[in-house]
């Protein structure tokens, strides 16, 4: 028996859609008999097979198929920081067949450091649920010798400049950025080396490549605990729940106040029944037992609230605005 009430294997939610919830005016009587979903859904993620997004997109994604008697199939679309993935997302037909799970990095922290992308996320898209709320956390390798931020910042001051490079995913990412406002802080001087994925960054780590990065809090956690990795400090506001004892970067004297999300999203314009209908079925995947101990196992928080869809959108809003200002504190700011 799956986890999900038995209730929701059984049923499939049908969006009568009439012809306000639809773009044109051919064909919508027939359009408006047809049930939602009626064929596999398609959910984009903007990050490689493997990587901390994909792996919690796919339970969620596992989730909500069962819930709605349809398969949700994973796209992987890495590259640019997640921008291909939210430009295919909100160039998306709007009818509830193509979903995004969006995090943080991908929405509004590129829009904070390229105000003139060819898409608006608060403009675009239709943000439907948060999962999760945390941080990234700062790696180093086994050798590197720093146990605490405090010693990193000895190590890396003690060295000539430049001596140490550091990686992130991507031009403009979250640990791009945040790496930048600490830098600016806590007076250090490292070269960023962006990569396309995450796997890319842990391979280049084990091999000897570099031995800094900021990278995800859940595909981190089996390196961590293996002792292939040492963790220094976490950037959200609370401590991860599988690595509880690396302190957060305010603990440990520098107050950043940012969380780093997921979340999910559609296309501008998706009915708002079907939008209803995957919130509903995302929350309750959330509070589902067996679920929550797979989250918890891949260390994201359990303190996520139980939130609609309005609300996720004055999340959004806002932390576009707490962005922008990092953004402008770090100095990143990249052309378009």
């Amino acid at each position: 028996m799956s986890f999900l009430p038995r209730l929701l294997q059984r049923r499939r939610f049908l969006a009568v859609m009439g012809a306000a919830g639809l773009a044109g005016t051919t064909g919508v009587r027939a359009q408006a008999q047809v049930a939602w979903p009626s064929r596999p859904i398609r959910m984009i993620v903007p990050s490689a097979a493997g990587s901390g997004a994909d792996l919690l997109c796919r339970l969620f994604s596992d989730a909500l198929g069962q819930a709605l008697l349809q398969p949700v199939v994973v796209d992987n679309k890495p590259g640019a920081n997640g921008i291909l993935a939210a430009d295919q997302l909100v160039r998306a037909q709007p009818d509830g067949y193509t979903l995004g799970w969006m995090s943080s990095s991908s929405t509004v922290v590129n829009q904070a450091v390229q105000p003139n992308l060819s898409f608006d996320v608060t403009r675009d898209t239709v943000p439907i649920v948060q999962v999760g709320a945390g941080g990234i956390v700062l790696v180093v390798t086994p050798d590197f010798p720093a146990r605490t931020l405090q010693e990193f910042i000895g190590v890396v001051k003690a060295e000539p400049a430049g001596r140490f490079n550091y990686a992130s995913w991507g031009m403009g990412s979250t640990g791009h950025l945040v790496m930048e406002w600490l830098k600016a802080r806590a007076g250090l001087d490292l070269r960023h080396v962006p990569y396309k994925t995450m796997p890319q960054i842990y391979q280049d780590m084990q091999g000897g490549n570099i031995q800094i990065a900021w990278v995800d809090v859940s595909s981190s956690v089996p390196l961590i605990k293996a002792g292939r990795l040492r963790a220094l400090a976490v950037s959200g506001t609370q401590r991860s729940p599988q690595t509880p004892d690396v302190p957060t970067l305010t603990q440990q004297g520098f107050r950043f106040d940012a969380d780093a999300w997921y979340g999910v999203f559609a296309p501008k314009g998706t009915p708002a029944p079907i939008v209803a209908a995957v919130n509903r079925h995302v929350r309750a995947a959330l509070v589902a037992p067996e679920l929550r101990e797979r989250r918890l196992a891949l260390n994201l928080d359990d303190n996520t609230p139980q939130r609609s869809p309005e609300d996720f959108a004055r999340t959004v809003r806002d932390d576009l605005k707490t962005w922008q200002t990092i953004a402008r504190e770090s100095g990143v700011k990249l052309d378009t």
